[in-house]
């Protein structure tokens, strides 16, 4: 993408709100690839197609708010 498309794309803020303790090792791959290590961590990534499939993975883990790009 160029860099225009993705600055009209904005980021997510993505907030670690349950624990991955008990849940299969996929979700768990997942939430660490987002860079999430402990709960209530907050991390902002580009809204982009592959980060929004790895949230819908982790949606019963994570909570997600739309952020404009600055």
């Amino acid at each position: 993408m160029s860099e225009a498309q993705t600055a009209d794309n904005g980021r997510l803020r993505i907030t670690l709100v349950r624990s991955v303790i008990g849940r299969p090792g996929d979700q768990a791959r997942t939430v660490e690839s987002l860079g999430l290590r402990r709960l209530h961590q907050t991390v902002e990534r580009e809204d982009s197609a592959a980060i929004r499939g790895m949230v819908n993975k982790i949606k019963h883990l994570v909570t997600v708010e739309e952020v404009a790009s600055a």
